[in-house]
């Protein structure tokens, strides 16, 4: 067992639903094993400022169910820079922090892997983003959440489309990745959804349109944010309406709602699960890797792995969406 006598942990990038969740349970696990715990503010930004705040078990009370994250978090130029990384890590020893937690995605773990091999440290980090895509874990923290939220507001809209006979178009997040199109997509019943892993065939979307029963008083299309082979919600809206100019055709883009809100059961237990798995680890000598779950079992996946091996969409999912729009 490793010596480790005090573990940093921060939260970087896009907040994500679950971040407390984890936050608390990296904290008193840490407590549990008699390791002290200090917050780092900020995410990077704040390591190489030296926002650390001291643990306890108190300070972590009643955050399960929040949303956002309590450490904050900031994107950090000064980070991508050797002389940012080198006064994070006079600000780490200086706090006498012998390891880190890290709870964010791709970026975040990219930085952890360049910090860590530069100075050797041993960093863990937790899947912490709204995406799920991260290669070496089934679901990531807030994902859950988020494909829920979008599903509540979707089933609003759907509300609102029924009563005035509505074609709507909803954006949802997803910049690279469909995974939260495509799941809340089959949840509400959408019509078609358009992702970034697919090239928008706009023909077939209009023949789905034509083909599809008249007698239908709402429809549905989701699209992702990254969707570019069609110029995205808005131009794909301005097709449909030239092609049938009979719809009234609205766009919804969700945005930010997505990011927040109490996070989901499944969150929270994946989050008190993963944070867990990473304190026992790090006291066993583990770096430089993401914990996640696969197939219900703790899982380590090296960063630069994580990072650069990008999540296939389920086929099938897509399929299930023509069959059961009909």
């Amino acid at each position: 067992m490793n010596k480790i006598k005090k573990i940093g942990v921060f939260t970087s990038g896009g907040d994500s639903p679950g971040m407390n969740a984890a936050i608390r349970a990296v904290v008193r696990t840490a407590l549990f094993y008699d390791i002290q715990v200090l917050g780092i503010r900020r995410g990077y930004e704040g390591m190489i400022n030296g926002e650390f705040v001291e643990m306890d078990r108190k300070s972590v009370a009643n955050i399960i169910q929040r949303g956002g994250t309590i450490l904050k978090t900031a994107r950090s130029m000064a980070f991508m820079t050797p002389e940012g990384r080198k006064e994070a890590y006079d600000q780490l020893k200086g706090a006498e922090i012998d390891a880190l937690i890290a709870i964010g995605g791709d970026g975040t773990f990219t930085g952890a892997k360049i910090f860590g091999e530069e100075y050797n440290f041993p960093i863990l980090g937790l899947p912490g983003t709204i995406d799920n895509d991260l290669f070496g874990t089934d679901f990531t923290i807030g994902y859950d959440t988020s494909i829920n939220t979008v599903t509540d507001a979707i089933d609003k809209i759907r509300d609102t489309a029924e009563s005035h006979d509505r074609l709507f178009i909803v954006e949802v997040m997803g910049r690279d990745c469909g995974l939260i199109a495509l799941r809340s997509g089959i949840g509400v019943g959408a019509e078609s959804i358009m992702i970034p892993e697919m090239k928008t065939d706009m023909a077939a979307l209009f023949n789905r349109l034509e083909m599809g029963r008249k007698d239908k008083s709402s429809k549905i299309l989701i699209v992702a944010e990254g969707e570019g082979d069609s110029g995205g919600a808005f131009e794909i809206a301005d097709k449909i309406k030239l092609k049938f100019p009979q719809y009234d055709t609205r766009v919804s883009v969700l945005g930010h709602i997505q990011r927040g809100g109490k996070p989901t059961c499944m969150d929270r237990v994946l989050a008190s699960r993963l944070a867990v798995a990473a304190v026992e680890n790090l006291m066993t000598g583990k770096k430089g890797k993401m914990v996640g779950l696969i197939h219900g079992k703790i899982a380590f996946t090296p960063f630069d792995l994580a990072i650069k091996h990008h999540v296939e969409i389920n086929l099938d999912l897509l399929k299930i969406v023509e069959i059961l729009s009909l």
